[in-house]
């Protein structure tokens, strides 16, 4: 297998958990590991990961704007030559790469949560129908191009290592964007994307006040990230950034409870490839109970503060 560059995404320089994993993916298939940082952060810490070699484009790309992400992705492939791209299923790549794919004349498949080598080729595998089935794609065309849902892989080790930095530069295209107003979450949770466990809240919950003292107590008491139903935003109970559905971020985590979610297709697709799915709900034929790891009928109200004074007391 010929060289992989990653899409090495940071928050102020600190590196998304997504990254690591997807550099311990890369060297697992064993690649020669590469990665490409845009913005300051330490590009040379990337090599304890399993990164050879990292491209670092000087600039700030804090706006996100897509045409400059685009041509610095796109020099830095030129300068690299990968085999094939990784990165994370954010927003950032998500607008970035099919950019990317279009410009280079090659393939892209989103989404997915599991690859593979057969031969000497990467092969795929990623949701569709609302994650009702699965399908295994490859690219025929070079680089091959990928995002992947985060926790999809484990997190490596760090090593001891430091990657070779080298600077890559590019002619930033005319500003189209421009950045009126930052505002910053309120939460310091970590984002429901990269949530490794996740409590969720449905419509029954009855209001914001009861929503505020189940839910969230129950997500701090597992280190975990608070969710939603649409049905839930939409009453006003939590904010649309906690929102997990087709409407909402579609979440990959290793726990996801839901407590008062009947399950509608909509919702299920944001949440159907988590690995663990502890169903809460009065109603035994409630379709979330379809896809459970383990269900419990029973009042949420009654249910999870008795799970959260168990969990309280292992502590």
């Amino acid at each position: 297998m010929s060289g992989i560059l990653v899409f090495a995404e940071h928050d102020g320089g600190v590196f998304k958990k997504t990254t690591f994993e997807l550099l311990g993916k890369a060297a697992e298939l064993g690649a020669t590991v590469q990665a490409v940082v845009l913005g300051d952060a330490p590009a040379a810490d990337l090599g304890a990961y399993g990164a050879s070699t990292v491209f670092q484009v000087a600039g700030d790309f804090s706006s996100h704007d897509s045409d400059a992400v685009t041509a610095a992705l796109a020099a830095v492939v030129e300068a690299a030559s990968p085999a094939a791209i990784l990165a994370s299923t954010t927003y950032a790549a998500k607008d970035a790469l099919p950019r990317l794919a279009a410009r280079l004349g090659t393939g892209m498949a989103s989404g997915v949560t599991k690859i593979d080598l057969e031969g000497d080729a990467i092969v795929a595998r990623r949701p569709i129908y609302s994650g009702k089935a699965y399908v295994d794609v490859a690219i025929s065309g070079s680089p091959a191009l990928y995002t992947v849902r985060p926790n999809s892989f484990g997190q490596p080790e760090a090593g001891a290592g430091s990657a070779d930095v080298q600077a890559v530069s590019f002619e930033a295209p005319a500003a189209r964007l421009t950045v009126v107003e930052r505002k910053t979450p309120e939460t310091q949770a970590v984002d429901l994307t990269e949530a490794d466990r996740i409590v969720s809240g449905g419509r029954s919950l009855g209001s914001k006040d009861k929503f505020d003292a189940v839910i969230r107590p129950m997500a701090a008491a597992l280190g975990a990230t608070a969710g939603a139903s649409r049905a839930a935003v939409d009453a006003g109970y939590a904010s649309h950034e906690e929102q997990v559905g087709q409407t909402g971020k579609v979440v990959n985590p290793s726990l996801y409870i839901a407590a008062g979610i009947s399950g509608a297709i909509q919702h299920l697709a944001g949440m159907r490839s988590s690995k663990v799915i502890v169903a809460i709900n009065t109603d035994a034929e409630a379709p979330i109970f379809e896809h459970a790891t383990y269900g419990i009928v029973g009042d949420l109200f009654e249910v999870l503060p008795a799970i959260q004074a168990e969990v309280e007391a292992l502590d």
